[in-house]
Protein backbone atom coordinates (compact mmCIF):
# COMPACT_ATOMS: atom_id res chain seq x y z
CA UNK A 1 0.00 0.00 0.00
CA UNK A 2 0.81 3.74 0.17
CA UNK A 3 0.97 4.15 3.91
CA UNK A 4 -1.32 6.55 5.39
CA UNK A 5 -0.34 10.06 6.34
CA UNK A 6 1.46 11.34 9.67
CA UNK A 7 3.64 8.10 10.11
CA UNK A 8 5.68 8.18 13.19
CA UNK A 9 9.14 6.95 13.12
CA UNK A 10 10.66 4.63 15.63
CA UNK A 11 14.34 2.94 16.04
CA UNK A 12 13.80 -0.20 15.31
CA UNK A 13 15.85 -1.40 12.22
CA UNK A 14 13.69 -5.05 12.21
CA UNK A 15 10.16 -5.81 11.72
CA UNK A 16 9.59 -8.12 14.41
CA UNK A 17 10.97 -5.73 16.84
CA UNK A 18 8.42 -2.97 14.64
CA UNK A 19 5.67 -5.30 15.07
CA UNK A 20 6.29 -5.76 19.06
CA UNK A 21 5.99 -2.44 19.21
CA UNK A 22 3.04 -1.49 18.04
CA UNK A 23 1.77 -4.25 20.32
CA UNK A 24 2.73 -3.28 23.36
CA UNK A 25 1.58 0.38 22.71
CA UNK A 26 -2.05 0.46 23.09
CA UNK A 27 -2.59 4.05 21.22
CA UNK A 28 -0.68 2.15 17.77
CA UNK A 29 -3.29 1.38 15.72
CA UNK A 30 -1.02 0.54 12.50
CA UNK A 31 2.37 -0.39 11.48
CA UNK A 32 4.72 -0.79 8.52
CA UNK A 33 7.84 -1.72 7.87
CA UNK A 34 10.09 -0.62 5.29
CA UNK A 35 13.66 -1.74 4.82
CA UNK A 36 14.79 1.76 3.81
CA UNK A 37 12.79 4.25 6.09
CA UNK A 38 12.51 1.95 9.14
CA UNK A 39 9.57 1.26 11.34
CA UNK A 40 6.56 3.31 11.27
CA UNK A 41 3.03 3.39 12.76
CA UNK A 42 0.32 5.65 13.78
CA UNK A 43 -2.07 6.35 16.93
CA UNK A 44 -4.47 8.40 14.62
CA UNK A 45 -6.85 7.81 11.86
CA UNK A 46 -5.69 6.45 8.74
CA UNK A 47 -5.61 9.15 6.39
CA UNK A 48 -5.12 8.64 2.01
CA UNK A 49 -4.20 5.01 1.95
CA UNK A 50 -4.11 3.47 -1.49
CA UNK A 51 -3.64 -0.18 -2.42
CA UNK A 52 -1.18 -1.29 -5.09
CA UNK A 53 -0.54 -3.99 -6.86
CA UNK A 54 2.76 -5.40 -6.67
CA UNK A 55 4.45 -2.23 -4.79
CA UNK A 56 4.49 -0.42 -1.96
CA UNK A 57 4.57 -1.58 1.55
CA UNK A 58 2.83 -3.83 3.86
CA UNK A 59 0.53 -2.16 6.41
CA UNK A 60 -0.46 -3.83 9.75
CA UNK A 61 -3.87 -2.90 11.50
CA UNK A 62 -4.00 -3.64 15.05
CA UNK A 63 -7.80 -4.40 16.65
CA UNK A 64 -11.20 -2.91 16.03
CA UNK A 65 -9.84 0.68 16.12
CA UNK A 66 -9.10 0.74 12.85
CA UNK A 67 -12.46 0.09 11.72
CA UNK A 68 -14.09 2.62 14.45
CA UNK A 69 -11.46 5.09 13.12
CA UNK A 70 -11.85 4.73 9.11
CA UNK A 71 -15.09 3.05 8.49
CA UNK A 72 -16.22 6.45 7.36
CA UNK A 73 -13.34 7.55 6.14
CA UNK A 74 -13.31 4.15 3.94
CA UNK A 75 -17.42 4.76 2.90
CA UNK A 76 -16.18 7.60 1.13
CA UNK A 77 -13.64 6.61 -0.48
CA UNK A 78 -15.56 4.20 -1.83
CA UNK A 79 -18.90 6.53 -2.88
CA UNK A 80 -15.82 8.96 -4.42
CA UNK A 81 -14.13 6.35 -6.60
CA UNK A 82 -17.57 4.78 -7.68
CA UNK A 83 -18.92 7.93 -8.88
CA UNK A 84 -15.07 8.77 -10.66
CA UNK A 85 -15.57 5.59 -12.45
CA UNK A 86 -19.07 6.55 -13.43
CA UNK A 87 -17.98 10.07 -15.16
CA UNK A 88 -15.08 8.38 -16.43
CA UNK A 89 -16.61 6.16 -18.40
CA UNK A 90 -19.29 8.70 -19.52
CA UNK A 91 -16.61 11.22 -21.11
CA UNK A 92 -14.72 8.20 -22.34
CA UNK A 93 -17.96 7.14 -24.68
CA UNK A 94 -18.49 10.88 -25.61
CA UNK A 95 -14.57 11.25 -26.58
CA UNK A 96 -14.83 7.92 -28.84
CA UNK A 97 -17.72 9.57 -30.56
CA UNK A 98 -16.65 12.80 -31.53
CA UNK A 99 -13.37 10.47 -31.88
CA UNK A 100 -14.89 8.53 -34.40
CA UNK A 101 -16.86 11.58 -35.91
CA UNK A 102 -13.62 13.80 -36.80
CA UNK A 103 -11.98 10.99 -38.40
CA UNK A 104 -14.97 10.09 -40.45
CA UNK A 105 -15.39 13.67 -41.73
CA UNK A 106 -11.52 13.16 -42.34
CA UNK A 107 -12.01 10.50 -44.64
CA UNK A 108 -15.11 10.87 -46.23
CA UNK A 109 -16.04 14.64 -46.17
CA UNK A 110 -13.27 17.04 -45.10
CA UNK A 111 -15.25 18.90 -42.61
CA UNK A 112 -12.90 21.59 -40.57
CA UNK A 113 -14.22 21.11 -37.29
CA UNK A 114 -11.95 18.58 -35.46
CA UNK A 115 -9.01 20.02 -33.36
CA UNK A 116 -6.70 17.94 -32.90
CA UNK A 117 -4.62 14.47 -33.37
CA UNK A 118 -4.21 12.03 -30.59
CA UNK A 119 -1.22 10.10 -30.63
CA UNK A 120 -1.72 6.36 -30.71
CA UNK A 121 -0.40 6.28 -26.78
CA UNK A 122 -2.69 9.19 -25.44
CA UNK A 123 0.21 10.61 -23.78
CA UNK A 124 0.05 13.47 -25.73
CA UNK A 125 -2.11 15.69 -28.01
CA UNK A 126 -1.07 17.33 -30.62
CA UNK A 127 -3.50 20.65 -31.84
CA UNK A 128 -3.45 21.22 -35.29
CA UNK A 129 -6.05 23.89 -35.13
CA UNK A 130 -8.98 23.08 -37.43
CA UNK A 131 -7.38 20.34 -39.73
CA UNK A 132 -9.26 17.25 -39.92
CA UNK A 133 -7.50 14.27 -39.03
CA UNK A 134 -6.54 10.52 -40.44
CA UNK A 135 -5.09 7.51 -39.18
CA UNK A 136 -2.06 5.62 -40.30
CA UNK A 137 -4.37 2.78 -41.12
CA UNK A 138 -6.85 5.24 -43.41
CA UNK A 139 -3.90 6.61 -45.32
CA UNK A 140 -2.19 3.74 -45.76
CA UNK A 141 -5.23 1.97 -47.57
CA UNK A 142 -5.31 4.94 -49.89
CA UNK A 143 -1.59 4.54 -50.86
CA UNK A 144 -1.72 1.01 -51.03
CA UNK A 145 0.64 0.36 -47.77
CA UNK A 146 3.00 3.35 -49.20
CA UNK A 147 3.43 1.38 -52.57
CA UNK A 148 6.28 2.46 -54.15
CA UNK A 149 4.50 2.70 -57.57
CA UNK A 150 2.22 5.55 -55.78
CA UNK A 151 5.49 7.80 -54.99
CA UNK A 152 5.08 11.01 -56.81
CA UNK A 153 8.09 12.59 -55.03
CA UNK A 154 10.61 12.52 -52.01
CA UNK A 155 8.28 10.76 -49.65
CA UNK A 156 5.03 12.17 -51.12
CA UNK A 157 2.69 9.46 -52.39
CA UNK A 158 -0.56 9.27 -54.65
CA UNK A 159 -3.42 7.85 -52.74
CA UNK A 160 -7.84 7.43 -53.02
CA UNK A 161 -9.82 7.67 -50.07
CA UNK A 162 -12.83 5.40 -50.18
CA UNK A 163 -14.97 7.66 -51.91
CA UNK A 164 -12.55 8.35 -54.40
CA UNK A 165 -10.94 11.47 -53.97
CA UNK A 166 -7.22 11.82 -54.85
CA UNK A 167 -4.61 13.18 -52.33
CA UNK A 168 -1.33 13.50 -52.21
CA UNK A 169 0.07 12.14 -48.79
CA UNK A 170 3.56 13.65 -47.10
CA UNK A 171 4.84 11.07 -44.89
CA UNK A 172 8.33 12.20 -42.52
CA UNK A 173 9.30 9.39 -40.61
CA UNK A 174 11.55 9.63 -38.00
CA UNK A 175 14.60 9.94 -40.66
CA UNK A 176 12.86 12.47 -42.70
CA UNK A 177 14.93 15.37 -41.76
CA UNK A 178 11.85 17.07 -40.72
CA UNK A 179 10.96 17.22 -36.79
CA UNK A 180 7.69 17.64 -34.27
CA UNK A 181 8.69 21.78 -35.09
CA UNK A 182 8.76 21.57 -38.70
CA UNK A 183 5.62 19.51 -38.93
CA UNK A 184 3.93 21.13 -36.78
CA UNK A 185 4.74 24.88 -38.70
CA UNK A 186 3.90 23.76 -42.07
CA UNK A 187 0.11 22.42 -40.06
CA UNK A 188 0.20 25.97 -38.04
CA UNK A 189 0.97 27.77 -41.21
CA UNK A 190 -0.73 26.62 -44.33
CA UNK A 191 -4.17 26.24 -42.55
CA UNK A 192 -3.93 29.66 -42.10
CA UNK A 193 -3.46 30.48 -45.60
CA UNK A 194 -5.70 30.25 -48.62
CA UNK A 195 -4.23 31.26 -51.89
CA UNK A 196 -4.75 30.25 -55.38
CA UNK A 197 -1.29 29.66 -55.88
CA UNK A 198 -0.52 28.06 -52.71
CA UNK A 199 -1.11 24.19 -52.11
CA UNK A 200 -4.20 23.23 -50.16
CA UNK A 201 -3.74 21.08 -47.25
CA UNK A 202 -6.41 18.83 -46.44
CA UNK A 203 -5.26 17.04 -43.27
CA UNK A 204 -3.00 15.47 -41.06
CA UNK A 205 -2.02 11.93 -39.07
CA UNK A 206 0.57 12.12 -35.83
CA UNK A 207 0.95 8.42 -34.52
CA UNK A 208 3.65 7.38 -32.61
CA UNK A 209 6.65 8.26 -34.52
CA UNK A 210 4.66 8.61 -37.84
CA UNK A 211 4.08 12.66 -38.80
CA UNK A 212 1.78 12.79 -42.31
CA UNK A 213 0.21 15.54 -44.01
CA UNK A 214 -2.68 15.26 -46.52
CA UNK A 215 -2.40 17.73 -49.80
CA UNK A 216 -4.73 18.12 -52.49
CA UNK A 217 -3.39 16.35 -55.18
CA UNK A 218 -1.51 17.67 -58.22
CA UNK A 219 -1.76 15.45 -61.31
CA UNK A 220 1.53 17.30 -62.94
CA UNK A 221 3.71 16.94 -60.34
CA UNK A 222 5.90 19.49 -59.17
CA UNK A 223 7.61 21.95 -61.19
CA UNK A 224 11.06 20.35 -60.77
CA UNK A 225 9.80 16.85 -62.15
CA UNK A 226 8.63 18.32 -65.44
CA UNK A 227 11.50 20.95 -65.90
CA UNK A 228 14.27 18.59 -65.62
CA UNK A 229 12.98 15.41 -65.97
CA UNK A 230 14.89 14.68 -69.39
CA UNK A 231 12.63 11.83 -69.92
CA UNK A 232 9.29 12.86 -68.21
CA UNK A 233 6.94 13.68 -71.26
CA UNK A 234 5.11 16.64 -69.79
CA UNK A 235 8.65 18.61 -70.17
CA UNK A 236 7.90 18.94 -74.08
CA UNK A 237 4.40 20.28 -72.83
CA UNK A 238 6.00 23.44 -71.03
CA UNK A 239 6.04 25.92 -74.09
CA UNK A 240 7.13 29.39 -73.64
CA UNK A 241 3.47 30.72 -72.66
CA UNK A 242 2.80 28.08 -70.28
CA UNK A 243 6.58 28.47 -68.07
CA UNK A 244 5.81 32.63 -68.43
CA UNK A 245 1.97 31.98 -66.75
CA UNK A 246 4.20 30.00 -64.21
CA UNK A 247 6.40 32.88 -63.56
CA UNK A 248 3.91 34.76 -62.81
CA UNK A 249 1.64 32.44 -60.68
CA UNK A 250 4.64 31.75 -58.52
CA UNK A 251 5.26 35.54 -57.86
CA UNK A 252 1.09 36.09 -57.31
CA UNK A 253 2.03 33.63 -54.16
CA UNK A 254 4.94 35.20 -53.02
CA UNK A 255 2.95 38.27 -52.69
CA UNK A 256 0.17 36.43 -51.01
CA UNK A 257 2.99 35.35 -48.23
CA UNK A 258 4.50 38.76 -48.56
CA UNK A 259 1.80 41.08 -47.99
CA UNK A 260 -1.82 39.90 -48.95
CA UNK A 261 -2.43 37.60 -45.97
CA UNK A 262 -3.16 37.95 -42.71
CA UNK A 263 0.15 36.51 -42.03
CA UNK A 264 3.30 38.16 -43.12
CA UNK A 265 5.64 35.00 -44.27
CA UNK A 266 8.92 34.34 -45.38
CA UNK A 267 8.97 31.03 -47.16
CA UNK A 268 12.84 30.84 -46.96
CA UNK A 269 12.73 27.07 -49.34
CA UNK A 270 11.65 28.21 -52.73
CA UNK A 271 12.84 25.68 -55.27
CA UNK A 272 11.20 23.86 -58.13
CA UNK A 273 10.14 20.38 -55.96
CA UNK A 274 8.20 22.72 -53.85
CA UNK A 275 6.40 24.09 -57.20
CA UNK A 276 3.63 22.05 -57.29
CA UNK A 277 1.32 22.18 -60.78
CA UNK A 278 -2.34 21.50 -60.70
CA UNK A 279 -4.34 19.94 -63.52
CA UNK A 280 -4.27 23.38 -65.57
CA UNK A 281 -0.62 23.69 -65.19
CA UNK A 282 -1.27 26.46 -62.55
CA UNK A 283 1.47 26.48 -59.87
CA UNK A 284 0.86 26.13 -56.42
CA UNK A 285 3.89 26.94 -53.19
CA UNK A 286 3.97 23.84 -51.18
CA UNK A 287 6.32 23.28 -47.95
CA UNK A 288 6.39 25.45 -45.35
CA UNK A 289 8.02 23.46 -42.85
CA UNK A 290 10.82 26.24 -42.06
CA UNK A 291 8.57 29.33 -43.49
CA UNK A 292 9.02 32.17 -40.63
CA UNK A 293 6.53 34.39 -39.89
CA UNK A 294 7.39 38.73 -39.46
CA UNK A 295 5.35 40.58 -37.74
CA UNK A 296 4.83 43.70 -39.06
CA UNK A 297 7.69 46.20 -38.13
CA UNK A 298 10.24 43.73 -38.91
CA UNK A 299 12.10 43.75 -42.08
CA UNK A 300 14.64 41.10 -41.19
CA UNK A 301 15.72 38.90 -38.83
CA UNK A 302 18.78 36.42 -37.81
CA UNK A 303 19.34 32.37 -37.17
CA UNK A 304 21.38 30.81 -36.15
CA UNK A 305 20.46 27.84 -37.82
CA UNK A 306 20.54 28.24 -41.65
CA UNK A 307 17.99 25.88 -43.18
CA UNK A 308 17.32 25.66 -46.82
CA UNK A 309 18.43 24.34 -50.07
CA UNK A 310 22.02 24.87 -52.10
CA UNK A 311 21.73 26.67 -54.94
CA UNK A 312 18.28 28.47 -53.77
CA UNK A 313 19.83 30.50 -51.11
CA UNK A 314 20.38 34.05 -50.70
CA UNK A 315 24.29 35.26 -49.94
CA UNK A 316 23.75 36.72 -46.56
CA UNK A 317 21.05 33.93 -45.32
CA UNK A 318 23.90 31.47 -46.43
CA UNK A 319 26.70 33.18 -44.69
CA UNK A 320 25.45 34.96 -41.77
CA UNK A 321 21.80 33.38 -41.17
CA UNK A 322 20.06 36.91 -42.27
CA UNK A 323 17.05 36.39 -43.94
CA UNK A 324 14.37 39.04 -45.42
CA UNK A 325 11.37 39.10 -48.27
CA UNK A 326 14.65 39.86 -50.51
CA UNK A 327 15.47 36.03 -49.27
CA UNK A 328 12.12 34.77 -51.22
CA UNK A 329 13.34 37.06 -53.90
CA UNK A 330 16.74 35.86 -54.67
CA UNK A 331 15.27 32.59 -54.58
CA UNK A 332 12.54 33.27 -57.38
CA UNK A 333 15.43 35.02 -59.26
CA UNK A 334 17.04 31.69 -59.68
CA UNK A 335 13.53 29.81 -60.17
CA UNK A 336 12.80 32.26 -63.11
CA UNK A 337 16.40 31.61 -64.72
CA UNK A 338 15.48 27.96 -64.48
CA UNK A 339 12.46 28.05 -65.76
CA UNK A 340 13.83 29.95 -68.77
CA UNK A 341 16.77 27.53 -69.17
CA UNK A 342 15.45 24.47 -68.74
CA UNK A 343 18.22 23.51 -66.31
CA UNK A 344 19.16 23.45 -62.75
CA UNK A 345 21.34 26.16 -61.25
CA UNK A 346 22.87 23.49 -58.67
CA UNK A 347 23.80 21.02 -61.54
CA UNK A 348 24.70 23.41 -64.11
CA UNK A 349 28.22 24.65 -65.35
CA UNK A 350 29.54 26.29 -68.59
CA UNK A 351 33.41 24.72 -68.76
CA UNK A 352 33.72 27.03 -71.82
CA UNK A 353 33.26 30.18 -69.78
CA UNK A 354 33.89 28.68 -66.56
CA UNK A 355 31.01 30.12 -65.30
CA UNK A 356 27.93 28.71 -63.59
CA UNK A 357 23.83 29.37 -64.76
CA UNK A 358 23.66 32.79 -63.24
CA UNK A 359 27.22 34.06 -64.44
CA UNK A 360 26.08 32.76 -67.56
CA UNK A 361 22.94 34.28 -67.96
CA UNK A 362 24.64 37.83 -66.93
CA UNK A 363 27.19 37.21 -69.79
CA UNK A 364 24.60 36.02 -72.42
CA UNK A 365 21.62 39.21 -71.15
CA UNK A 366 24.74 41.74 -70.95
CA UNK A 367 26.46 41.11 -74.18
CA UNK A 368 23.04 41.00 -75.75
CA UNK A 369 22.65 37.62 -76.78
CA UNK A 370 19.69 36.69 -74.14
CA UNK A 371 17.98 33.96 -76.62
CA UNK A 372 21.23 32.25 -76.45
CA UNK A 373 20.50 31.25 -73.02
CA UNK A 374 16.90 30.55 -73.65
CA UNK A 375 16.23 26.47 -73.74
CA UNK A 376 16.55 25.83 -77.10
CA UNK A 377 13.40 23.83 -77.66
CA UNK A 378 11.13 26.85 -76.54
CA UNK A 379 13.67 29.89 -77.99
CA UNK A 380 11.76 32.07 -80.59
CA UNK A 381 12.34 35.50 -82.22
CA UNK A 382 8.56 36.03 -81.90
CA UNK A 383 8.94 35.88 -78.39
CA UNK A 384 12.87 36.87 -77.72
CA UNK A 385 11.79 40.54 -76.19
CA UNK A 386 9.92 39.02 -73.39
CA UNK A 387 12.37 36.19 -72.54
CA UNK A 388 15.11 38.34 -72.51
CA UNK A 389 13.13 40.76 -70.41
CA UNK A 390 12.20 37.58 -68.26
CA UNK A 391 16.29 37.01 -67.43
CA UNK A 392 16.88 40.70 -66.40
CA UNK A 393 14.01 40.46 -64.50
CA UNK A 394 15.59 37.18 -62.92
CA UNK A 395 19.18 38.69 -62.81
CA UNK A 396 17.67 41.73 -60.88
CA UNK A 397 16.25 39.28 -58.66
CA UNK A 398 19.93 37.52 -57.21
CA UNK A 399 22.06 40.64 -57.00
CA UNK A 400 24.61 39.99 -54.03
CA UNK A 401 23.03 43.04 -52.06
CA UNK A 402 19.27 42.61 -50.61
CA UNK A 403 18.72 46.34 -50.76
CA UNK A 404 19.95 46.25 -54.61
CA UNK A 405 16.80 43.53 -55.22
CA UNK A 406 12.96 44.78 -55.99
CA UNK A 407 10.47 43.64 -54.07
CA UNK A 408 8.28 41.24 -54.96
CA UNK A 409 5.66 43.91 -55.78
CA UNK A 410 7.65 45.30 -58.08
CA UNK A 411 8.60 42.30 -59.57
CA UNK A 412 4.92 41.14 -60.49
CA UNK A 413 4.68 44.69 -61.78
CA UNK A 414 7.72 44.10 -64.02
CA UNK A 415 6.34 40.72 -65.02
CA UNK A 416 2.60 42.17 -65.71
CA UNK A 417 4.65 45.07 -67.62
CA UNK A 418 3.59 47.67 -65.30
CA UNK A 419 6.55 49.10 -65.33
CA UNK A 420 8.26 49.15 -68.61
CA UNK A 421 11.89 50.47 -67.79
CA UNK A 422 14.04 47.92 -66.29
CA UNK A 423 17.15 48.66 -64.30
CA UNK A 424 20.29 47.50 -65.09
CA UNK A 425 21.37 44.47 -63.09
CA UNK A 426 24.40 44.04 -61.43
CA UNK A 427 26.92 41.55 -62.21
CA UNK A 428 26.86 38.62 -59.83
CA UNK A 429 29.27 37.79 -57.67
CA UNK A 430 32.15 35.83 -58.18
CA UNK A 431 30.97 34.78 -61.93
CA UNK A 432 34.51 35.63 -63.50
CA UNK A 433 37.86 34.44 -63.58
CA UNK A 434 37.36 30.62 -62.97
CA UNK A 435 35.12 31.25 -59.91
CA UNK A 436 31.30 30.55 -59.95
CA UNK A 437 28.39 31.66 -57.63
CA UNK A 438 28.74 27.87 -56.19
CA UNK A 439 31.82 29.43 -54.82
CA UNK A 440 30.21 31.24 -52.49
CA UNK A 441 28.63 28.71 -50.39
CA UNK A 442 31.42 26.20 -50.85
CA UNK A 443 33.76 28.60 -47.81
CA UNK A 444 31.16 27.63 -45.08
CA UNK A 445 29.65 24.43 -45.84
CA UNK A 446 30.90 22.73 -43.10
CA UNK A 447 30.15 25.29 -40.69
CA UNK A 448 25.89 25.64 -41.22
CA UNK A 449 23.29 22.93 -41.37
CA UNK A 450 22.11 22.97 -44.76
CA UNK A 451 19.07 20.51 -45.22
CA UNK A 452 18.91 19.61 -48.48
CA UNK A 453 15.49 19.38 -50.35
CA UNK A 454 12.66 16.57 -49.23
Amino acid sequence: MKVPDFAKPSSSSVQDECAALCRGNCSCIAYAYDSYIGCMFWSDTLIDTQEFDGVGVDLYPQGEKVVHHNWSCCGFVCISVVMFIAWWFIVKRKGSKAQDSSILEAGQMFTMDSTAIVLKDETKEVNIGDLPKFTFKMLANATNQFHEDNLLGRAVYMGILANGKEIAVKRLSADSGQGMQEFMNEVILISKLQHKNLVKLLGGCVEKEEKILVYEYMPNKSLDACLFGHTNPTKKLLDWNMRYNIIEGISRGILYLHRDSRLRVIHRDLKPSNVLLDQDWNPKISDFGIARIFRDNEDQCNTARVMGTYGYMAPEYGMEGRFSEKSDVYSFGVLILEIIIGKKNTHYFNDEWSLSLIGCAWKMWSEGNGLSFVEESIASNETEEEMVRCIQIGLLCVQEHPKDRPSIEMVLSMLNHDIVELAAPKQPVLSENGSTDQNVYTSYELTISVLDGR
